[in-house]
């Protein structure tokens, strides 16, 4: 009787765990969805296809890049969160949706509550670059100089409530400084009015300035990093610079519908992190100036609710509103 019991009690076992377990057994199936805020030809959507173009052997289903750009990422955000929990809709999820989760009032999904983490597969750091017209040669005469001409400097951004947006306004939190704001529809459009002098300076990442600092039309001052870049080995960073602790920069991971199976996300940062670690992955994305992280679901779930914490605190304090 024991015995008996003893095997129906497994089966049982065995029925209620079967999704769970068929899933880690036979997962991927079909073709994987991954759902990229960014128009194609980018850097964001590079950096994407370097990553997954790696996975294709590994996972023996093809990833097919879904590239859904518009309103700071939040389309492809609600497009993620209401596709089945089945480990087959990645969203690429970025600094964008932790800017949101304050900004905006009314959003369709929730970053925390609708999304499990995989990983924070990369970052990059903001440079502060200026006009060459800026009469400052280091980041410590720079503020000098906003500080005795308050409110008459300016700064640009690739557009209202973005991450260069958000960049400005903790320098000018950070340093106590009074500059303007001037947004602009893209990276490339303010960077080029940087360059020309209309504006006195901007946050940008390292590969869509240095064009510009190679040139003389602006003058890097400081990068918001920890460590400097290989890239621009000379460029002090902030803390190097006189603005202790300051960093910002954008970022990149994979989340997955809340309710995926266990055994399927796993599965997937598993791949996502050994993809990261191939050397012709770490070669590529390192010439973008990416910085490669690769950490666990519970890291990366950390490391979000920090970044929407961060940006809370400058939005309220800044009073910034969407327009």
């Amino acid at each position: 009787m024991k015995g008996i019991l003893e095997v129906m009690l497994m089966a049982a076992l065995l029925v209620f765990a079967s999704p769970y377990v068929v899933a880690a057994q036979t997962y991927p199936e079909k073709p994987l969805r991954f759902i990229i805020p960014f128009a194609p030809g980018g850097g964001a959507d590079a950096s994407a296809r370097i990553v997954t173009r790696k996975m294709l052997d590994s996972l023996g289903q093809q990833i097919v890049i879904d590239n859904r750009g518009g309103a700071g990422g939040n389309v492809a955000a609600v497009l993620a969160a209401q596709a089945p929990a089945d480990g087959y809709t990645l969203l690429y999820s970025n600094i964008g949706s932790a800017i949101s989760a304050t900004l905006y009032r009314e959003l369709q999904y929730n970053l925390l509550k609708d999304f499990a983490p995989v990983s924070l597969l990369m970052t990059t750091p903001f440079v502060l670059v200026i006009s060459s017209s800026v009469p400052a040669q280091s980041l410590r005469e720079l503020i000098a100089l906003a500080k005795s001409k308050p409110g008459d400097l300016t700064f640009a951004s690739s557009g209202y409530g973005g991450p260069s947006h958000m960049a400005g306004e903790l320098f000018k939190a950070a340093a106590g400084l009074n500059i303007r704001h001037v947004p602009y529809k893209g990276g490339g459009p303010a960077a080029r009015d940087v360059a020309a002098g209309r504006v006195n300076m901007q946050f940008g990442t390292v590969t869509a300035t240095r064009g510009f600092a190679n040139s003389g039309q602006m003058r890097p001052l400081a990068i918001a990093a920890t460590r400097r870049s290989p890239i621009l080995p000379d460029l002090p960073t902030a803390s190097e610079a006189g603005l202790p602790g300051f960093e910002t920069g954008t970022w990149f991971g994979v989340s997955v519908p809340t309710g995926t199976p266990p055994a399927v996300i796993k599965r997937l940062h598993a791949e996502f992190v050994a993809a990261l670690n191939a050397p012709e992955v770490r070669v590529a994305l390192e010439k973008l100036a990416f910085e490669l992280v690769g950490n666990s679901p519970e890291e990366y779930g950390a490391f979000l609710r920090k970044e929407i914490a961060k940006y809370a605190k400058v939005i309220r304090d800044q009073n910034i509103r969407l327009q």
